[in-house]
């Protein structure tokens, strides 16, 4: 009996003695680092091609040389377009250059205050060269815009008594623009946007040749919208 104790003794004794090194062993397991988290920036630098549409209406007024005002009216109608630029990103800063086309038809009249005549302008096209200054958030981008306009223009005088036809004008006329927009990053590579645009055109002498002359100022408001694809990575990784 004696001996069955000394044994049990010496049983528990190893036991007590190993079990701080199984403790330790456990505890010894290798720490597994979680993966770091990416996050995905929108890049807005690259080349850009696109298409555009939208709506304007052109302010025209008319003074006949050396009498006075005839009077203004505003051609009014939609147009449709395309447009081809490129942009570089600083931080959140956006720059960017860009030319853009239209064809339009921008239309109105109206009857002449001094003579029996009806006076009508119609704006058929217009180029825009502009610099951009934007600011991003990620994939959404606020810009200003401002450069040169180039309208093409073609004013014609009728008869308020038979209707017809009595002289017309086409000309090419350069001006300013300014504007401002909102474009949106979809998807890959691709976004959409609005823009507003304000084109200026100082006064020009406009013959109407066995007519008259007329000092012709027109403005243009317009608002247009936008699909670009642009061309490059569209996104950064960043740890």
């Amino acid at each position: 009996m004696n001996k069955n104790l000394l044994l049990a003794a010496v049983s528990l004794v190893a036991i007590s003695a190993t079990a701080p090194a199984l403790a330790a062993d456990l505890a010894a397991r290798p720490y597994t680092k979680a993966p770091a988290m990416i996050a995905t920036v929108y890049d807005w630098s690259g080349f850009y091609i696109g298409i555009n549409g939208g709506g304007a209406s052109g302010h025209s007024t008319w003074d006949l040389t050396g009498v006075g005002r005839e009077g203004s009216h505003d051609a009014t109608g939609g147009t449709v377009g395309g447009q081809v630029g490129y942009r570089v990103q600083s931080g959140q800063w956006v720059f960017g250059l860009e030319g853009q086309g239209n064809w339009a038809d921008f239309t109105g009249d109206n009857t002449s205050a001094l003579l029996a005549q009806r006076n009508r302008t119609k704006i058929d096209s217009f180029g825009l060269i502009t610099g951009q200054v934007g600011y991003a958030w990620n994939n959404v981008l606020v810009y200003a815009k401002g450069g040169a306009a180039v309208v093409g223009v073609k004013n014609e005088v009728f008869s308020t008594a038979t209707g017809g036809l009595l002289a017309s004008n086409s000309d090419t006329r350069w001006g300013g623009t300014v504007g401002a927009g909102l474009e949106f990053g979809f998807a890959p590579n691709w976004s959409v946007g609005v823009e507003y645009n304000h084109i200026f055109l100082a006064d020009k002498d406009v013959t109407f040749t066995g007519l008259k002359t007329d000092s012709i100022k027109q403005d243009v408001d317009m608002g247009l919208v936008r699909l670009n694809y642009k061309f490059g990575g569209p996104v950064i990784a960043k740890y």
